[in-house]
């Protein structure tokens, strides 16, 4: 039986401007082991449009894209899984 699910790490960029955002998403990513999720608190605009894509361009998953609850309009919440880009060797 395994327990609960832990809970992931999180960064909030919402005072950051683009590229500034995937910057500090990315710099957050690379301290994850793969399969690992990072929760991306962020704008709307320019850092909900760019930081998904840049990820998934990266090679990461998608799970979840969704207003971030009790921080008002043009707040989201962002959860990224890390995966292991596919250029990257597959160590023994």
């Amino acid at each position: 039986m395994s327990g609960p699910e832990p809970a992931p790490s999180r960064i909030d960029i919402r005072a950051y401007a683009c590229p500034m955002t995937w910057v500090k998403t990315r710099i957050a990513l690379e301290r994850l082991a793969e399969g690992e999720r990072l929760e991306v608190w962020l704008r709307a605009g320019e850092p909900l449009e760019s930081v998904p894509r840049s990820a998934e361009e990266d090679g990461h998953r998608v799970l979840a894209v969704e207003p971030l609850p009790g921080a008002g309009d043009g707040a989201f919440r962002l959860v990224l899984e890390k995966r292991r880009p596919a250029d990257a060797p597959v160590l023994p």
